[in-house]
């Protein structure tokens, strides 16, 4: 499969990264946390209402997937946004992360680009060879919008996935833009 993202990066496989967990305080590469099934990335931040809106349902999904070879990460690429830094990822991860593999700092903003992630949450799911199976929202909550949040969207694809059945097309992704800095 091949995902398309908005800046016309397009991905067959996840492209490969080490990044740093403020909360384990250590560099963590792709390799190190990847699912023996199934590998779920979501580009998010703390100031982000959407993203704020679905933390608990982030932490169920984690928790719910880990036993079945699932493994999520977090990437933060608004390390520089007021609110968005090491110390509030290391907050966020003990207070509403738990099960998630790894909540890591994207300090260059080069991860999220090489994945064409455009918003706070953009969510991927890749296949225990890496390959890209889906990229969109994680349910259809958004701030205000009496949609409780349930991971449903992710939950389907995980379950088709894991299932051996084809992974359902993704509703577009929606949230905060990424606070890009100028490229170098």
């Amino acid at each position: 499969m091949v995902l398309a993202g908005e800046s016309g990066t397009t991905l067959t496989t996840a492209p490969d990264w080490t990044l740093h967990s403020p909360a384990q305080n250590k560099d963590v590469s792709l390799a190190s946390v990847r699912g023996s099934a199934a590998t779920v990335i979501l580009f998010i931040c703390e100031h982000c209402p959407f993203v704020v809106s679905v933390r608990g349902a982030i932490q169920a999904l984690a928790a719910d997937y880990k036993d079945r070879g699932v493994s999520v990460v977090l990437i933060c690429p608004n390390a520089d946004y007021p609110g968005d830094g090491p110390e509030a990822i290391k907050a966020a991860t003990a207070a509403y992360y738990p099960a998630v593999a790894g909540y890591l700092v994207d300090a260059t903003q080069g991860v999220a680009r090489a994945y064409g992630a455009v918003c706070t949450p953009d969510c991927y799911i890749f296949d225990a060879a890496l390959r890209a199976v889906y990229r969109g929202r994680v349910d259809a909550s958004t701030p205000g919008n009496g949609v409780t949040p349930d991971g449903r969207y992710l939950r389907e694809a995980l379950d088709a996935l894991l299932g051996g059945a084809p992974v359902p097309a993704a509703p577009k992704s929606m949230g905060c833009s990424i606070k890009w800095r100028p490229a170098a």
